[in-house]
């Protein structure tokens, strides 16, 4: 059963193994605006309280063209200091299952960080990825610092952070920071197809693969411990039987 909600900023549509969640803001690019970033963590709770895998896109053109510039110019120190886009895109980053950000057009700014905070990432030919805070006078404060040097290197995230340098789809394929690129149009489609490949998998195998990816806790004994749950459930010797039943025709 396939069930969509509108809200004021977001599509929500969910259905048994997955929420796709569509920033339906097309005539500002999609900006993120302070309801956005409520709504979307309204989505976070879902996603928490019964986890299923998430595809982030945007609608029209563009992905996110970054944050409401209207907001963002009257917010304050204690704004800064709060961390609201930071703390919404740590939340979808911390998300228990895999999250897929389907990028076309603009991932600027906010958005770009909205897409970094995603564990996986598909771009079309139109895709930019760009932080240009510091024209405006401010940094890219919402994760960029540490989650873009993560994903494509020191260097290249220096040149983005700090030059304001651009990254096409090619760029972003060969830097890792995309999976694929494919074509406009047909870009939800392999979002669909992409969550569609990971829902074949154990949920169990997903959650604690992520879990010890994003571990700050030494990774060997986290690997080990993962490994042991994983190795006594009845899904694990199930999928492995299969297998070599299939091998073995």
């Amino acid at each position: 059963m396939t069930v969509t909600e509108h809200f004021r900023t977001i599509e929500v549509t969910e259905s048994d193994d997955r929420i796709t969640v569509t920033l339906d803001r097309p005539a500002q690019r999609n900006a993120i605006n302070g309801a956005m970033v409520a709504e979307l963590h309204r989505m976070c709770g879902r996603l928490e309280r019964e986890p299923k895998l998430l595809l982030l896109t945007g609608r029209g053109d563009h992905f996110a063209g970054g944050a409401d510039i209207n907001e963002l110019r009257d917010r304050g120190r204690d704004a800064a200091l709060a961390g609201i886009n930071r703390n919404l895109f740590d939340r979808i980053a911390r998300l228990p299952l895999p999250t897929v950000a389907v990028v076309n057009g603009y991932a600027l700014g906010g958005g770009a960080e909205l897409a970094y905070a995603c564990d996986i990432r598909i771009a079309t030919p139109t895709t930019v990825f760009a932080n240009p805070e510091p024209r405006l006078g401010i940094m890219a404060a919402a994760g960029a610092a540490y989650r873009l040097p993560a994903l494509v290197g020191n260097s290249l995230a220096k040149q983005v952070l700090l030059a304001g340098a651009r990254l096409d789809a090619e760029t972003a394929l060969r830097s890792g920071l995309v999976l694929e690129i494919v074509d406009d149009g047909a870009h939800l489609q392999a979002g669909h197809a992409l969550i569609d490949r990971l829902a074949g998998n154990s949920e169990l195998a997903l959650r604690l693969t992520k879990l010890v990816i994003d571990a700050t806790a030494p990774r060997p004994f986290a690997d080990d411990l993962a490994q042991a749950v994983l190795f006594e459930t009845p899904d694990k010797h199930n999928r492995m039987a299969e297998f070599l039943e299939k091998r073995n025709r």
